[in-house]
């Protein structure tokens, strides 16, 4: 059994990683999406769920926000709720690829009419951060082509310049934009965003306040994700993680699923270059599928990223150094094989009991009743999931 030390546990005592009101929905695959017994039914209920995450593992203290999906009539009421159960409001995500006018672009549109209605829906995003004390606005663009020669690729990219600087002038104070980025879908062509250079492009040309997210799902299979974690974290750029896994095309599963060790190297990345508990880099869960429980899937999300940082922390970067500086290929790589199959779990369950938490988040909820609640209680009414 593994022993953390002091170092390490201060460092994980500050670990906060945001959940997506999104998840806790109903969702599916690209054939259809499934309802499950306790659904929320509105942000309140998203938001009660997420709270129940955050008060067993104590990792997860803000909720995203998905704009049309999570409209209520006051967000300060919805704000209030937040605080009355020991969470916040945090990232505020628009959608433009729900609407009919957008089958073409949103931000890129050849149309000035449908261009501006996409920015008109980002500065009400905008509004929305204003009434929820967001920080960040988070854009992530369903835009690009199917076809050689359907679209003209250099004028799309002058046209989402231009659309977002219109939405980076609106923001105020502290509030940040972050532009996402996926290698394809839904467009199988080419894509507008494919990539972090196309990201970093883009918001480097707008200002300081933006930024780039890096969802750890949308890159092609082979991708070596934490070369690109560093170089963002090098160039100042790096402003948020979306956390999950794929296996093929599509992304959104529980974190770590894929493969355990390509976390454990991205998240050594983050430590190496800074970016661990850094107030200017986010960490949030994007992860929404069909055939786990809700809650629980969040859970077991945060709970894997937990323990990969604890495993990336605890590799001995002297020696690591050392045998990188003489040239020792396999020592060096051995140092970080050590790390990563260091079991923190035992280790990192006496902290938790330590700290008044459940040793087994999981097993706590799975004999805490609240799920049995919220399918007692939320009989009736609609249902929250995709599009709603």
């Amino acid at each position: 059994m593994s022993s953390l030390t002091p170092e390490t546990l201060s460092a994980l005592e500050k670990q906060s990683i945001e959940l997506p009101s999104w998840a806790f929905g109903n969702s599916g695959t690209r054939f259809k999406v499934f309802g499950t017994a306790g659904t929320p039914r509105d942000p309140f209920e998203k938001i009660a769920d997420a709270a129940e995450v955050n008060r067993l593992t104590a990792l997860a203290p803000s909720v995203a926000l998905h704009i049309p999906w999570d409209l209520v009539d006051d967000f300060s009421v919805l704000r209030r709720h937040a605080e009355d159960l020991g969470v916040s409001l945090g990232t505020i995500n628009s959608n433009t690829f729900q609407d009919d006018d957008y089958k073409f672009g949103a931000l890129t549109h050849e149309d000035p009419r449908i261009r501006q209605k996409a920015i008109d829906h980002h500065l009400e995003c905008i509004d929305v951060m204003d009434a929820t004390g967001s920080r960040d606005l988070k854009i992530w663009l369903a835009e690009g082509s199917n076809y050689p020669g359907q679209a003209d690729l250099r004028g799309r990219q002058d046209r989402l310049q231009e659309s977002l600087q219109k939405i980076y002038d609106r923001l105020t104070g502290e509030q940040r934009l972050v532009l996402e980025y996926k290698f394809f879908e839904p467009a199988f062509y080419h894509t507008d965003v494919p990539d972090w250079g196309t990201s970093y492009a883009q918001v480097a040309a707008l200002g300081d306040r933006a930024m780039v997210c890096l969802d750890t799902g949308h890159h092609a299979p082979g991708t070596n994700i934490e070369f690109i974690v560093m170089q963002l974290a090098r160039l100042g750029k790096l402003g948020s993680f979306d956390f999950n896994s794929r296996f093929y095309a599509d992304d959104d599963l529980i974190v770590g699923a894929a493969d355990p060790f390509q976390l454990f190297r991205i998240l050594f990345e983050v430590i190496r270059g800074g970016a661990l508990n850094n107030p200017d880099v986010a960490f949030m869960l994007d992860q929404c599928h069909n055939v786990e429980n809700k809650i629980a899937g969040q859970i077991r999300s945060v709970l894997n990223v937990q323990e990969m940082t604890a495993r990336a922390l605890s590799v001995d970067t002297d020696a690591l150094r050392a045998a990188q500086v003489s040239g020792d290929v396999l020592g060096a790589n051995a140092v970080f094989m050590d790390a990563f199959y260091t079991d923190v779990r035992p280790a990192l369950a006496d902290w938790r009991e330590a700290r008044g938490l459940p040793r087994d988040p999981m097993a706590a909820f799975a004999t805490s009743g609240y799920q049995e609640q919220i399918e007692a209680d939320r009989v009736g009414g609609q249902q929250a999931g995709w599009g709603a």
